[in-house]
């Protein structure tokens, strides 16, 4: 028994001076693998969140292209009252009012438009070949009347699908990227009390969102607003 116990207490010796002597290295040893891991999910955390910064920024930058590109595009293509390009919390958009793409209660692209859609589709393909794009029907709040839409809400996602489907199938926009949406009189940017702000009102708007962010962009009518909607 003396003979181990004087054997536990050399074993005890020895762990006392390489504490004595290598405090840095016990310090070390001591730190748990797990207390590791968690340090370098940190620091891979941390330099994903550069990356994602830096990717904002360059998305940025193209959306900021983008806009100056197409603004002055379409300046010789049309009046700058009846279409217009910039930004909102949504992201790069080109509004355009309807007489510019509609005639009066229709639903048909007029040929007028296609000069216009070519050079968005353009941008889209060439500057903007990663950013989700939304496609926004927009009414006053007339009701219809003679037109044979059951309302405007109707009408506004007619139309909002009709340009979806020019710049998807005949100038090749990438349709698992390209959604579309109709919400009546719901949106107004202007006063319906006025003949300008409804004129304003009635619009079709293609919205390029910043990449990631989460658009519902509704396709049947069960979402629609029950109110009394809005005419074109």
């Amino acid at each position: 028994m003396a003979q181990g116990w004087n054997r536990g207490r050399a074993g005890f010796l020895i762990v006392a001076m390489t504490v004595a002597t290598g405090g840095c290295a016990v310090k070390f040893s001591q730190r748990s693998p797990w207390d590791i891991q968690q340090i370098q999910t940190l620091s891979d955390q941390l330099e994903q969140f550069r990356t994602l910064a830096q990717l904002k920024a360059d998305e940025a930058e193209r959306l900021r292209e983008a806009k100056a590109l197409l603004a002055q595009r379409l300046a010789a293509e049309i009046d700058a009252e009846e279409i217009k390009v910039g930004f909102d919390e949504r992201g790069l958009v080109v509004r355009v009012l309807d007489r510019v793409l509609f005639d009066s209660g229709k639903a048909k692209l007029r040929q007028e438009a296609h000069p216009i859609l070519d050079e968005v589709a353009r941008i889209l393909n060439q500057e903007l070949a990663n950013q989700p794009v939304g496609i926004e029907g927009h009414t006053d709040n007339e009701p219809i009347k003679y037109s044979g839409w059951k309302d405007n809400w109707e009408l506004s996602l007619a139309r909002a699908r009709a340009v979806l489907t020019y710049v998807v199938k005949e100038r090749g926009v990438d349709p698992s990227r390209v959604s579309a949406a109709g919400f009546g009189e719901y949106r107004p940017i202007a006063s319906n009390q006025t003949s300008e702000g409804r004129r304003m009102n009635r619009r079709v708007e293609i919205v390029a969102f910043p990449r990631g962010a989460v658009r519902a962009h509704a396709e049947t009518e069960d979402q629609a607003p029950q109110a009394t909607t809005a005419s074109k």
